[in-house]
């Protein structure tokens, strides 16, 4: 594989130039960019999959729902449906897509909505009789047609975009160079105990005057299914399934695992067939299976309730949550009273 991607390398030039071209013609206004006399912060990152953009949302929606009417606003990857869908009582992930239905079902005070052309999306939240007073743009880095007012930009920490290269060859969606459009950046699932000399050496790899915070992930020590908890000190000798269908895996896996168990690898946003379900269930008999909570939302009508359950996980601050917390929210205070 590694070899292969080397050998793509001239499509990677070329795709480089391409994005470079899109981007050029959105700065000199060739592309018309919209702005929203609205709060919208965009979340994502320069590289395919695997930084962390659902549990982020998550921390944005728990720091700002207490506040404001707040909104998500996906494109509902590998959903069934098309256009502009309004989360409701009837909606599912094939509906919605994973993420999006991820939000629903655990904040119930806030707007969750999908639409792949996000100024449509925004057009139609503002258009509501209860709108919302902040939107949460998820993936949406790329997506230049909107200018959010804030933008958050995303990298892993054991994968920075800083050290990476183009696709084919590398995993970036678009050239390094364009993380300067990022009014911070939050490298992701650093140890909690990275240092503050590791923290400065990021730093000066990314090289850009751009306040830069660090984030871990925080594994919740219980595991949930629709009716009971169990602590997971409780389960850990315990034979079991751990499914999951999500970029980089390793951390839940690693987390969780124990020498009885089997370990269940899907593709990111899969969606589980007839035949991967009677697998799963093949192996797991009298098993509990243990998956992420993304994969949750797509099996949970699929398993049984009493059978499956799921790890919830949350971003953590290593250090300047405070200060993270208060760029966040003097953001939206002033967007709001300026409107």
């Amino acid at each position: 594989m590694i070899l292969l991607r080397k050998l793509l390398f001239p499509f990677a030039i070329l795709y480089g130039l391409i994005t470079s071209l899109r981007n050029y013609l959105y700065d000199i206004g060739v592309f018309k960019s919209y702005s929203f006399d609205i709060p919208v912060i965009a979340v994502g990152n320069l590289s395919v999959g695997g930084t962390g953009k659902t549990p982020q949302i998550e921390y944005l929606i728990r720091l700002l729902s207490t506040t404001y009417k707040v909104a998500t606003l996906s494109r509902g990857y590998k959903r069934k449906s098309k256009g502009f869908i309004l989360a409701n009582a009837t909606s599912n992930a094939d509906i919605l897509g994973d993420e999006p239905f991820q939000y629903y079902s655990k904040f119930k005070d806030i707007i969750v909505a999908v639409d792949a052309d996000r100024k449509n999306g925004i057009e139609n939240l503002m258009r509501l009789k209860d709108k919302p007073e902040v939107i949460l743009l998820d993936d949406a880095y790329q997506h230049r047609r909107v200018k959010a007012g804030f933008y958050i930009l995303l990298t892993s920490y054991d994968d920075l975009y800083c050290d990476d290269f183009l696709l084919p060859t590398g995993n970036l969606r678009e050239n390094k160079s364009r993380a300067k459009r990022a009014n911070v950046i939050v490298v992701t699932k650093c140890s909690p105990t990275i240092s503050n000399d590791e923290q400065l050496k990021i730093k000066e790899r990314i090289g850009l005057n751009i306040p830069i915070y660090f984030s871990s992930i925080d594994y919740d020590s219980s595991v949930y299914n629709q009716n009971q908890s169990l602590e997971v000190l409780d389960i850990n000798n315990k034979s079991k399934i751990l499914l999951a269908g999500i970029a980089k895996p390793e951390p839940f896996f690693n987390y969780l695992r124990t020498k009885n168990d089997e370990l269940l690898v899907f593709p990111d946003h899969h969606h589980f067939s007839e035949s991967d379900i009677l697998t799963l269930k093949n192996k797991a008999k009298d098993k509990i299976i243990i998956t992420t909570e993304k994969d949750f939302v797509r099996l949970k009508t699929e398993i049984l309730a009493e059978q499956l359950y799921y790890l919830p996980i949350k971003s953590k601050f290593v250090n300047q949550q405070a200060i993270f917390d208060k760029t966040i929210l003097d953001y939206v205070g002033t967007s709001s009273r300026n409107r």
